[in-house]
């Protein structure tokens, strides 16, 4: 049986190792492109939305007016491809890097 000073002591390892995770991924970058790299978008490690970048080959910046509703459809779901493959890329790489240090244990408001 373990001692409560230890389960303390291990605690405060796990704590400190899940903060230097987060700050980690925080600073990381992910990016997803679709669409042959007509749209990339960029978040964090935590998954919140950086950037997104649309290319002139995805709007014709020469005559705006010639872009019609099917494209325009098209674009949002391209930007919405984009959005959530970037999204599901970080999320399950830094929940993977907390189950290392966890050994699989859920800490509530970790994910």
């Amino acid at each position: 049986m373990m001692n409560f000073a230890n389960m303390m002591k291990q605690a405060q390892e796990m704590q400190k190792k899940l903060q230097e995770v987060q700050k980690e991924f925080a600073s990381k970058e992910y990016s997803a492109e679709t669409g042959n790299g007509a749209v990339k978008v960029t978040c964090d490690g935590q998954g919140r939305f950086k950037s997104i970048k649309i290319g002139a080959e995805a709007i014709n910046p020469e005559n705006p007016s010639s872009v019609d509703v099917e494209t325009l459809e098209t674009l949002e779901d391209l930007i919405s491809t984009a959005l959530a493959q970037v999204t599901k890329q970080s999320k399950q790489e830094f929940e993977t890097k907390v189950k290392q240090i966890t050994g699989g244990i859920h800490i509530p408001g970790l994910f």
